[in-house]
């Protein structure tokens, strides 16, 4: 019994101290230049916390929106039938609604490559730049 009290009062100081800490600022990192359309488009956001430290902020910290698309969580969804050549994103932090960010991010026009090289064929190539290595 005692070590379940003490457990507990354990876990609601660690808590207390993690909540204490807070946002200075929020940055967006973004790992593309550009939305894919019928697919999950991660938008990372990262906020620099009052003790130096970064943290990656998800939907708990941040309120996302969107002028086209779906927003889930972090991850944005452009349908398919998509037509227009950009999306305006805006980041609001929950705790500090004054750190908004807006950005817009084209939607990728040129489509996948429908099939990648198989693994016989990345060795083939390997083999013939070997052979006009030699040569």
């Amino acid at each position: 019994m005692k070590i379940q009290v003490l457990t507990i009062i354990g876990l609601l100081m660690i808590t207390g101290i993690a909540k204490a800490q807070k946002v200075d600022s929020m940055y967006v990192h973004l790992y593309t230049d550009s939305l894919k359309k019928g697919t999950y488009n991660y938008i990372n956001v990262d906020g620099l916390m009052n003790n130096g430290r970064w943290l990656p902020l998800d939907s708990n910290y941040v309120e996302f929106k969107c002028s086209d698309g779906k927003f889930i969580g972090n991850e944005l969804w452009l349908d398919h039938a998509y037509a227009g050549e950009k999306v305006r994103i805006t980041t609001t932090l929950k705790t500090d609604r004054a750190q908004t960010r807006s950005f817009e991010m084209y939607v990728k026009k040129k489509p996948d490559d429908d099939q990648l090289p198989s693994e016989q064929d990345i060795i083939q190539s390997k083999k013939k730049n070997k052979n006009k290595n030699k040569d």
